[in-house]
């Protein structure tokens, strides 16, 4: 993966351009973590790709490669309690906000994954698939799912029952039995459950 998109863009008299990427929109349990993700010109990272199409040691090796490479970036995070309030595509673009606004250096663009923009106060530009075409976005897909990941892991020694190291807390098998045996915790998304639970839970 190269650095052709930004480039396109600095030709157009862009400054500082940030890759955006969200981790955690589909499961059951957890926040949802969103990167920004400011590069170098012409930055190569060898063996980068959207997060989802590389190993686990391979992003957790990666994610130390992109943060020291990085001219600027920040992670951020809506919870589940928010999720639930505000539904989970507005804690996405919530999450988005917050990690552009936890920048050092605040960017002219942002490159967003997908074909739906956050609402940022500077320009913004989707692109479908961008975790696998945009270096920039392909680096903060990395950084916030090994983000989300750890934070999953941590819940697993806070609620070892659920096995959230297993299954990072999506909708699998083993976590659906965990629910009928356990029930929810606090970290559930309940408007997610509500086919389980019945609207009292929502």
């Amino acid at each position: 993966m190269n650095y052709d998109i930004e480039k396109e863009y600095y030709n157009r008299g862009y400054k500082l351009i940030c890759g955006i990427d969200e981790a955690g929109r589909g499961p059951l349990c957890g926040p949802v973590y969103a990167a920004a993700v400011i590069l170098p010109v012409d930055c190569e990272i060898e063996g980068i790709n959207d997060s989802k199409k590389i190993s686990e040691k391979k992003r957790e090796a990666l994610f130390d490669v992109v943060k020291e490479k990085a001219l600027a970036y920040s992670v951020a995070m809506a919870s589940a309690k928010e999720i639930d309030k505000i539904n989970i595509l507005q804690a996405t673009f919530l999450a988005m906000r917050r990690a552009v606004d936890g920048l050092d250096v605040k960017p002219d663009l942002a490159l967003i994954d997908g074909n739906q923009k956050p609402g940022l106060d500077i320009d913004e530009n989707t692109i479908v698939k961008g975790d696998a075409k945009c270096i920039s976005v392909a680096a903060a897909s990395i950084l916030a799912k090994v983000t989300r990941d750890r934070y999953m892991r941590e819940l697993d020694e806070k609620y070892p029952q659920f096995c959230f190291a297993k299954h990072k807390g999506y909708g699998t098998k083993l976590h659906y039995e965990m629910i009928d045996r356990y029930g929810i915790c606090e970290e559930h998304r309940r408007t997610f459950l509500k086919k389980l639970f019945g609207e009292s839970n929502g």
